[in-house]
C-alpha cells in the first residue's frame, strides 16, 4: 500500500479528524489512529494534527498505509416490522435531518443484554441516501420524545457543534411526586457517576470531582401537593441529570423513577412507567435558519394528565424558519 491524499468534502466541514477516519475507514481503531497522529504519519494540509482537529472543506488529509482490516461482520437486516415502526415515528424529515418521536422503552444504543435498539435499525431510514443516519444526541431507554438524527456527515458535524455551543434548546415535560418550592428556578447541582449493586448511577457530587449540571424548571400545573407538571430546560447534558435534579435538588422525584426516587416515585392509581418526555427541541438547521420540532405525550402520560386533571396543550407542527 502507498501513501494517499484525500480531500475534505463540502458536507464534511467541521467534522473531527478521528470521526472522518471512522466514516471512511471504520476498521481503523482509535489506538492505531492515535499512534499515526503521534508519529506525524497523518497530516492535514501538510501539518501535524490531533484527533479532535476540526476539518474545513477542501483540506487535504495525508493517509499512510493502514493496517489490514478484519473481515466485516455481516449486517443484521432490519425487519419489515421494525422498518415500518421507525417510519411511523418520524416527526420531521428533510435532506439533512430526521427527527423521531422515540417511544418509551426503546433503547437508543446497545449495551449488556440489549440486542434490539434504535441505532441498530437506522439503515431503514436511509431513504435512498448513501449515508446511514447517525445519532446526534441520546435519550434514556425509558424517556420518550424528540430524538435528532443527521443524514450526512456535514449535518452531523454542524448539529454536534450546536449542542457543544449550547445553541440547541431542549424542553422536557415531567410529572413529579409532590410540588417543588419555589415554583420556578434554576438548579445548579454538580453530579458524579458512581457504581453500585444496581449498576452505574449518577449522584450529587460531594466534592470537587463532580461535573457542573444546570437545569431551569417551572411548575406548569399542580394537583394540590400530590403531583406536579414540570417543564425542564437542561442547560448541560449530564447522564440522568433531570432525574437526579428532580429527586435530589427539588425533593420531587419523577413519577415512575424508582431508581432515583424509590417508593416515593410511585403514586397509587397511576402508571409505574417513567413520566419524562422530551417535548421539544429548537436549534440551528445545518442549512441555515432554525428548526423547531415538538412531540406529543406518550400514552401513559396522556392517561396520567387526565387522572390529575391537567389540560394538555396542542402539539405544534414542525417548523423550519429560514
Amino acid at each position: 500500500m502507498t501513501v494517499r491524499t484525500a480531500r475534505v468534502a463540502p458536507d464534511e466541514a467541521d467534522l473531527r479528524l478521528d470521526r472522518w477516519f471512522r466514516r471512511h475507514h471504520p476498521a481503523l481503531t482509535q489506538g492505531a489512529l492515535q499512534k499515526m497522529l503521534r508519529t506525524g504519519q497523518v497530516r492535514v494540509d501538510g501539518r501535524r494534527a490531533e484527533a479532535n482537529t476540526r476539518l474545513a472543506e477542501g483540506q487535504e488529509i495525508r493517509i499512510p498505509p493502514l493496517p489490514d482490516a478484519p473481515a466485516p461482520r455481516p449486517e443484521q437486516a432490519v425487519s419489515d416490522r421494525d422498518a415500518a415502526m421507525l417510519e411511523r415515528l418520524i416527526l420531521y424529515r428533510d435532506d439533512s435531518v430526521i427527527v423521531l418521536d422515540k417511544p418509551h422503552g426503546l433503547p437508543v444504543q446497545g449495551g449488556p443484554g440489549i440486542t434490539r435498539h434504535l441505532d441498530g435499525m437506522l439503515d431503514a431510514l436511509r431513504f435512498g441516501s448513501p449515508d446511514r443516519p447517525r445519532l446526534v444526541h441520546r435519550l434514556d431507554r425509558d424517556t420518550s420524545g424528540v430524538l435528532l438524527l443527521a443524514r450526512t456527515p456535514g449535518a452531523a458535524a454542524r448539529l454536534a457543534a450546536a449542542f457543544r455551543g449550547r445553541d440547541a434548546h431542549k424542553t422536557y415535560w415531567a410529572l413529579v411526586a409532590g410540588r417543588p418550592h419555589p415554583l420556578e428556578g434554576r438548579i445548579d447541582m454538580a453530579l458524579a457517576k458512581t457504581g453500585g449493586p444496581r449498576g452505574e448511577r449518577t449522584a450529587p457530587a460531594e466534592d470537587s470531582d463532580g461535573t457542573r449540571a444546570v437545569t431551569d424548571y417551572v411548575v406548569k400545573d399542580a394537583a394540590r401537593k400530590v403531583a406536579s407538571w414540570l417543564e425542564l430546560n437542561p442547560l448541560t447534558g449530564r447522564t440522568h441529570q433531570l432525574r437526579v435534579h428532580c429527586a435530589s435538588a427539588l425533593g420531587t422525584p419523577i413519577l415512575g423513577d424508582g431508581k432515583y426516587g424509590g417508593a416515593g416515585a410511585h403514586l397509587e392509581g397511576m402508571s409505574p412507567l417513567l413520566h419524562l418526555h422530551a417535548r421539544a427541541i429548537a436549534l440551528p438547521h445545518p442549512q441555515g435558519g432554525t428548526l423547531e420540532v415538538s412531540a406529543a405525550l406518550p400514552p401513559h402520560m396522556v392517561e396520567s394528565f387526565a387522572f390529575l386533571g391537567f389540560e394538555r396543550p396542542r402539539t405544534p407542527a414542525p417548523r423550519w424558519s429560514r
